[in-house]
């Protein structure tokens, strides 16, 4: 009989990981929340949006990735980020290893409302921080159609 070490955090861990990728994958899911952002990735780097008046900037939170290996784009209002944190190679001692940070590419997706200017937008990265900045455009005035008889 071969005994066999059970750790049930390490369990929990990985059904919740697991859980979390479920609900992070394709479009037959539901969109909870404002529907304004699509997820799909291992890891997930935060963000932060904030409506500067004549500009949008948007904040995303990735240490351990060059700028140069981020693909920022828009494309019919959806701002796309995608890139990929590589894994490092860890030498084992004593049969020991922890990893807790998360590898990996990495998606997301916003929606953008109409008065983003996809003609202007910057990207900057600095210290492990994705800065996004979408200037604004002046909304399309209602007009009125006259109906011909």
């Amino acid at each position: 009989m071969n005994l066999v070490n059970y750790e049930p955090i390490r369990a929990m861990s990985r059904l919740q990981d697991e859980i979390n990728q479920f609900f992070r994958q394709g479009d037959h899911l539901p969109v909870f929340g404002d529907g304004s952002s699509v997820e799909t990735s291992k890891w997930v780097p935060s963000v932060d949006i904030k409506d500067n008046g004549d500009e949008f900037l948007i904040k995303a939170d990735i240490p351990g990735v060059a700028p140069q290996d981020i693909d920022v784009s828009m494309e019919n209002g959806m701002l796309t980020i995608k890139g990929e944190r590589k894994s490092e190679d860890k030498e084992e001692k004593n049969g020991y290893t922890r990893v807790e940070c998360s590898y990996g590419s990495f998606y997301r997706r916003f929606s953008l409302p109409d008065t983003a200017d996809s003609e202007n937008i910057k990207a900057k990265g600095k210290d492990g921080v994705l800065e996004i900045t979408v200037a604004k455009r002046e909304p399309a005035k209602a007009r009125k159609i006259a109906v011909k008889t």
